[in-house]
């Protein structure tokens, strides 16, 4: 059959529409790209690597013999926890669909609605991920904050009271700090807070955490009367290459992408953390000591932490500045500060990553402007992005350290807290596990 003139018009009219329609779809449809997914994957692994065995291995070394086991196992079981309450709720609690601007709502507890082909964003429109492989990811950084926590209460807490403290204090503290920093619709987020991969997330929220959990369970016994030196410096060693190594998955994988923002937090991991080793050394040697293999690895740490936030968010040169100014600063945190004070935060989790967080982020704001070489991310005055910079500290030491409280409150009360000073003085690893870590 002809078509008439009129009809053949009017469907070439619907065809060129629907042509016109398809490039807007396909627009609207996010591109999974293979190669940053493997990247991720990737990340999401040496993140890991940084718990079990990195973490285990640094804290380990660093405890008396007899509470070398009992410290890897509430590193790892710490950890483990943390992966099941993720899938459970705190996946759906931080990055979840509805709540507001503090937390997400429950739609997807249970990782309900997360499907092979569902997506996540990138920093890149149109450019997204597996849901799944975010999952992972951001399941490993709750799993090493809840691990930090616990290297200011070794050689006391019971274990029960370790599992306890950690369910409530993911869901009361972490998730919803993660959300109000790192979600779309989060408080801090909104307001253009720079923490590319965790400053105030995880490190300042650990070693705040860190300070309050030691305070409220008290000193160890003998402290600071008996001498208390780290068993072995070669498995602290150890543990600090695997920290550093695993802490490019966690730096550069912070760019979502394989992309030159992931180079650029990768170069910067690599010198900040240079930096910050031998700036402790030297102030080891200004302070008329010897440069120490301990106060090596404890700088490496410390500008792990400092470059955290800054990672994708800093030039170069102010990386390594930023890493050896939060070196120095956490170096007469531990070796003045808490001497001073007299706090037994036995692992300096609060003078490295809870001072270096706070150092990184809001030092984060004067390296990110382009005037110091960095990419001026935000678009901010330094002193307008200092001040929410300030502010999202702020609210996350207040946060923290309330939180902290209600969840050593809750374990206290189902477990007892702390260990009979019997089983102190015997150790951990036997009493609580029935094992020891050497058998001489």
């Amino acid at each position: 059959m002809i078509l008439s003139s009129r009809m053949q018009g009017a469907v070439r009219s619907l065809v060129l529409a629907g042509l016109a329609a398809l490039p807007s779809a396909a627009a609207a449809a996010p591109t999974v790209n293979k190669g940053d997914t493997a990247w991720m994957l990737t990340s999401s692994l040496l993140v890991l690597l940084m718990i079990v065995p990195g973490l285990a291995l640094f804290y380990g070394g660093l405890v008396r013999t007899k509470n070398m086991l009992s410290v890897m196992t509430q590193v790892g079981a710490a950890a483990a926890l943390a992966m099941i309450v993720w899938v459970l709720w705190g996946y759906s609690l931080a990055f979840g669909d509805g709540g507001n601007a503090v937390v997400a709502g429950l739609g997807k507890a249970f990782l309900r609605g997360v499907t092979p082909t569902s997506t996540a964003p990138t920093f890149t429109p149109g450019v997204a991920i597996p849901e799944y492989v975010f999952i992972c990811f951001q399941m490993t950084f709750a799993a090493i904050t809840v691990a930090l926590v616990l290297g200011s209460v070794v050689e006391r807490m019971r274990f029960a009271a370790v599992m306890v403290f950690g369910v409530v204090w993911l869901t009361i503290v972490y998730f919803p700090i993660a959300h109000m920093v790192w979600a779309g619709n989060g408080f801090f987020f909104t307001r253009g807070a720079l923490d590319f991969a965790g400053g105030t997330v995880v490190h300042i929220n650990s070693g705040v955490s860190a300070l309050v959990a030691c305070l409220i369970l008290g000193k160890r016994l003998g402290y600071p009367r008996e001498p208390m030196m780290p068993h072995s410096l070669t498995m602290t060693g150890i543990g600090t290459g695997l920290l550093w190594v695993g802490w490019f998955g966690f730096n550069a994988g912070s760019a979502l992408e394989a992309n030159g923002v992931a180079g650029l937090a990768m170069i910067n991991t690599f010198i900040a953390t240079a930096a910050a080793g031998l700036a402790w050394m030297l102030a080891e040697r200004l302070s008329g000591h010897r440069g120490s293999a301990l106060g090596f690895c404890s700088g490496i740490v410390a500008g792990l932490v400092a470059v955290t936030p800054a990672a994708g968010n800093s030039g170069p040169a102010g990386a390594i500045v930023l890493g050896a100014a939060a070196s120095v600063v956490c170096f007469f945190a531990v070796t003045r500060l808490k001497p001073k004070l007299g706090y037994d935060d036995a692992l300096d989790t609060f003078g490295i990553h809870g001072v270096g967080g706070i150092v990184g982020a809001l030092g984060t704001a004067f390296v990110n402007a382009a005037v110091f070489g960095g990419p001026a991310n935000g678009g901010k005055s330094i002193v307008a992005q200092f001040l929410v910079q300030v502010e999202t500290v702020g609210t996350t030491i207040l946060w923290s350290a309330l939180g902290t409280f209600i969840a050593l409150f809750v374990a206290r009360a189902l477990t007892g807290l702390r260990v009979a000073p019997d089983t102190e003085r015997e150790g951990l690893d036997l009493a609580e596990h029935g094992e020891r870590a050497y058998n001489y």
